[in-house]
């Protein structure tokens, strides 16, 4: 039998992770070896959430440094959602030991991202950086892009959850990339638009418009809406839990430890 990838997850204590907790514990391939979490005061899982995970994993506590903990345990891979003030020195912490990382937190900007796979080469060693984990969203962005070559008028729409800090979010972004390499340099003439109120318009990225909604009772949609001469396209994809994000994040670790240097996007792993 196959030694298990042992995992540690960082930002336990959110509801992404909490989630992962209990589907890396329960796949056979995967032990979970550790817990970390900047609330984190070395309680138990049991103590903190009231047994919201299952009891064989409640043992382990959530401590509040991550690299004491990736010196206290044996760990192939990190599993980082945290948030954008934490996810590089994560990232960063787990490649310069040789672990491989993969980040569902959005934020980390081009540089720290250049400086992330330059660390990971150096060591040998893989980090996926996945901006949506869930198979749909992947084929919505795919389907986006060949869209884009017959319909180059765009707009994006994403809509989350209210507790979510960071916007635009990372599938927003990398849609609108991918987008932009179908379309290249042949981008539509905007005419002259007067914003009565600033930022009425959305914010933009790859000369794309892209608006971003925070709102109680969503957990993760998008739409990517295309308009052409008498007629319109409208591609969406909605998340309705976050369990809908666990296949990909599983088999995102099982990929990266076998990886070296950096992925970005879900779409080149799968």
């Amino acid at each position: 039998m196959a030694e298990k990838i042992k995992v540690i997850i960082c930002g336990a204590l959110g509801k992404m992770g909490r989630i992962t907790a209990q589907a890396v514990y329960n796949d056979p391939e995967l032990e979970l070896v550790g817990l970390a979490d900047i609330n984190g005061g070395g309680e138990s899982l049991a103590q903190i959430i009231n047994g919201e995970i299952i009891p064989q994993a409640l043992s382990l506590t959530v401590e509040n440094d991550l690299e004491k903990l990736i010196n206290q345990v044996s760990v192939d891979v990190i599993i980082d959602f945290t948030n954008p003030h934490s996810v590089f020195d994560n990232a960063r912490a787990a490649l310069k030991n040789s672990i491989a990382a993969v980040i569902g937190t959005s934020g980390l900007n081009d540089l720290e991202l250049k400086q992330l796979e330059k660390l990971a080469l150096e060591n040998k060693t893989g980090i996926a950086v996945i901006p949506n984990f869930a198979i749909g969203a992947v084929l919505m962005m795919k389907f986006a892009q060949m869209a884009a070559e017959y319909f180059p008028d765009v707009e994006i729409i994403e809509y989350h959850h209210n507790q979510k800090i960071d916007a635009p979010s990372g599938t927003a972004l990398k849609t609108a990339e991918m987008i932009r390499e179908i379309r290249g340099t042949e981008i539509p003439e905007l005419r002259e638009e007067i914003e009565k109120i600033p930022g009425c318009r959305g914010g933009e990225h790859e000369k794309i418009k892209i608006h971003s909604l925070r709102l109680p009772g969503f957990i993760a949609h998008q739409e990517v809406i295309f308009g052409g001469m008498g007629q319109g396209l409208k591609i969406r994809h909605d998340q309705f839990e976050r369990t809908g994000f666990m296949p990909g994040v599983l088999l995102a670790v099982k990929k990266t430890v076998n990886l070296s240097g950096l992925v970005y996007g879900m779409d080149n792993l799968l």
